[in-house]
């Protein structure tokens, strides 16, 4: 597939765009230590990844339905992360640490490019086409797009929360159509990218657009559990992509020292 037909290319954020720097525990216990709670790396991470899990189940979409709020629902996972660690913490500490991490995770001290980015996204633009970021996120979104020097790349940003719908649900990427501005804009002329086989690759797919998939998963096991991906439409990154999309059209391939820069 080339991008002759395309209009629209629409990228996810997290593990496609951007990736974490460090791993969430290691932050939170970074962080919990300045404010004299410590705790163990290790139980913080599954402490983390099981309140990561409850929240979305009893909350979905940050708590949006719920009443709940984006910022209580953080506050929320980091307060149970440290308590279920099972030491006693100070309440008033816990929430120091809860503001503090809500403001560092909009910066360049959590999140930097995924390989590759910058020159993906670059090439995009060079054939006019426009770009929008739809992503399962809180309304930090356009402050992290803007603190990594990405913004500037794309003519809009959907975060899940201010649309009041998740990918894959199909309005969110109808929203993308209409934030798109394009006249007569179809289905089949716009590419999602995302890194998420259930919540882009199908949330896409489902909704009539085009495809493709930033995974480091193993083939054969990507094909398993998914029979429907297009495996030709999956790429070990954004500079894989790249290159494959500069192939199909003829263009220079870039080195990947220029995909750094």
């Amino acid at each position: 597939m080339n991008l002759n037909s395309i209009r629209l290319v629409t990228f996810d954020v997290t593990g496609t765009l951007l990736k974490l720097r460090t791993a969430p525990a290691q932050q939170y216990g970074e962080i919990g230590a300045m404010y004299g709670v410590v705790a163990d790396d290790y139980v913080l991470s599954r402490n983390f990844k099981e309140q990561w899990r409850r929240m979305n189940l009893e909350h979905p979409n940050f708590g949006l339905k719920t009443g709940l709020g984006w910022e209580n629902w953080w506050k929320t996972v980091v307060r149970e992360t440290f308590k279920s660690s099972k030491f006693r913490f100070d309440e008033s500490k816990l929430e120091k640490i809860a503001c503090h991490l809500l403001e560092m995770y909009k910066t360049t001290a959590c999140w930097q490019h995924a390989y590759g980015v910058p020159g993906i996204l670059t090439y995009i633009r060079s054939k006019k086409i426009v770009m929008g970021v739809v992503s399962n996120f809180d309304p930090r979104l356009e402050a992290i797009l803007m603190n990594t020097k990405l913004k500037h790349y794309f003519e809009f940003t959907i975060n899940s929360y201010e649309a009041g719908v998740e990918k894959p649900d199909k309005k969110i990427f109808d929203l993308a159509m209409e934030r798109a501005r394009l006249l007569n804009l179809k289905p089949d002329e716009c590419l999602h990218i995302g890194d998420r086989p259930v919540l882009d690759y199908h949330g896409a797919k489902n909704s009539g657009w085009n495809a493709f998939l930033v995974t480091d998963r193993d083939n054969k096991d990507l094909k398993e559990k998914h029979s429907e991906v297009d495996l030709a439409h999956c790429f070990g990154s954004a500079y894989q992509m790249h290159v494959n999309l500069l192939k199909k059209s003829g263009d220079k391939l870039p080195t990947p020292e220029q995909e750094l820069n």
